[in-house]
């Protein structure tokens, strides 16, 4: 597989160490991914902040939009061989991989092609007497921040990483890229196909992997970075914002969530037994899946017999069968983790599906989608991210009481409302404290929609101008009017 991309070539670490990949669905090792030190960081932060400060690339927005545009296609011809990256080192299941996992997201990297060279940097502001007295004319310039420490979750490898690379280099910024230790090869792949398909500078982009994620805390701290941007849990975010005070360095955070579904008393119920059961796509491992669905106590018994019925009806196993959306989870320590909560809930709540690992799959990190009922809204499996297939059902006796529910989290990040009456959902989602709500079952995810979350969710935002933006500088110019 391809290797490190430092300073415009693709190579091993410095002292040819390397660290195996496991295939979460066998257990077994499907090669090995350059493990970088210091010394290889060291040298891709060098090669970032030298194309940024002594190149054209941050003022070049034509020449930008040129070369993302070759790396939409050059992501476009290599879509196979990424495919099968997704399946054999994240365990994604195949079928996933034409949606939000690959196909889907690449018309990303268009939209900020587009945008580098349509976003209004400078504005002009009327002239005015100022403070001092003097008349002035004054404009505010938007500017690319600098140098970018991409920072990259194991559950969405592939999108994330184009999402956080492809809009700072539309910004024009340059890029240090950080992937997951358990999923290295959709990173090095992007690095590669940069190499091979398009025209961006050496130093420009620049991708590291390695075995220790502790690596991501040097990136963190050094004083060259002038960005973190960071998708991952909420714990491993706090700790970025501590490394990164010391430089007063500004962080994007996308973190965790524990998203609440809530179902009116005039919905559909019947037809809702795929987006119940769709909490468990990619083995559940999703921030923003609604994992906690509310129903109302007037249908609650209803609501609970769809939900039972689309569990039971998944099919949990190899990832590369397309018939299969529940495949395993990203590894050992992770199943025990969840497994461990599941143990939890067995004591809080009443469990009617799963809660265990499939009999029929004794090897790979398989966990078996499982549904709790009569969950307290405190319960730990009501207020903890699981990260696994898991959904606690919750009733709740009116729409104030679902509100109290729902908002009733650390987390701010997704939700869903579902109602036979678009103008009552409506009312409802906007009392919901969250970044993004689905309103029967419409899909928010789109490369010009603003992604992020409230509260302890995270910073900022990514997609959307608004995701644009956190890649910029502001600055406010004034001449003589």
């Amino acid at each position: 597989m391809t290797g490190l991309l430092i300073d415009g070539v693709l190579r091993g670490a410095a002292d040819d160490r390397t660290y195996p990949n496991i295939n979460p669905a066998t257990e077994q090792s499907i090669g090995t991914a350059p493990d970088a030190d210091r010394a290889d960081l060291d040298a891709a932060v060098g090669a970032a902040r030298r194309a940024f400060d002594h190149t054209e690339w941050s003022r070049d927005h034509e020449f930008r939009a040129h070369c993302l545009r070759q790396l939409r296609n050059g992501l476009e011809a290599e879509k196979d061989r990424l495919r099968d990256v997704l399946v054999r080192e994240a365990g994604v299941p195949v079928a996933l991989t034409y949606s939000i996992w690959l196909d889907t997201i690449l018309d990303a990297v268009s939209y900020w092609a587009d945008l580098a060279v349509s976003y209004p940097y400078q504005t002009e502001l009327a002239a005015r007497e100022t403070l001092a007295g003097a008349a002035a004319r004054r404009m505010v310039l938007h500017e690319p921040i600098g140098v970018v420490a991409a920072i990259t979750p194991w559950n969405y490898p592939l999108a994330c990483n184009i999402f956080k690379v492809s809009a700072a280099l539309a910004a024009g910024c340059t890029v240090v890229l950080k992937p997951a230790p358990d999923t290295p090869w959709s990173g090095a792949e992007l690095g590669r196909v940069i190499v091979e398909h398009t025209d961006i500078p050496a130093g420009v982009a620049n991708v590291v992997t390695a075995a220790d994620p502790l690596l991501g805390e040097a990136l963190v701290r050094d004083p060259r970075v002038d960005l973190v941007h960071f998708t991952g849990s909420t714990q491993v975010g706090k700790q970025i914002m501590v490394s990164a005070a010391d430089a007063v360095t500004r962080v994007c955070l996308e973190l965790g969530g524990k998203s609440a579904n809530i179902v009116l008393d005039d919905a559909d119920i019947p037809s809702l037994g795929a987006a119940f059961a769709g909490v468990c796509a990619h083995a559940g491992q999703g921030c923003a899946l609604t994992t906690r669905l509310l129903l109302p106590r007037s249908r609650y018994d209803e609501g609970i017999a769809v939900a039972q019925a689309a569990f039971e009806a998944l099919k949990c196993g190899d990832p590369s069968d397309p018939e299969v959306v529940v495949g395993p989870v990203i590894n050992a320590r992770q199943r025990a983790r969840i497994l461990d909560l599941i143990g939890q809930g067995k004591q809080e709540a009443r469990i009617l599906v799963g809660g265990g690992t499939p009999q029929a799959l004794t090897t790979g990190y398989y966990v078996e989608p499982t549904l709790f009922c009569d969950v307290d809204p405190d319960a730990v499996i009501a207020q903890q991210e699981i990260f696994g297939p898991v959904l606690a059902v919750i009733p709740y006796d009116d729409v104030d009481h679902a509100v109290q529910i729902a908002n009733n989290s650390i987390y701010g990040l997704s939700a869903a409302v579902h109602s036979g009456d678009l103008e009552r959902a409506m009312t409802l989602a906007r009392r919901i404290r969250t970044g993004t709500v689905s309103v029967n079952g419409a899909v928010w995810l789109a490369a010009d929609t603003p992604f992020g979350g409230y509260k302890q969710s995270g910073l900022g935002r990514e997609l959307g101008v608004e995701g644009f933006a956190e890649f910029l500088e502001t600055k406010s110019v004034a001449l003589p009017g």
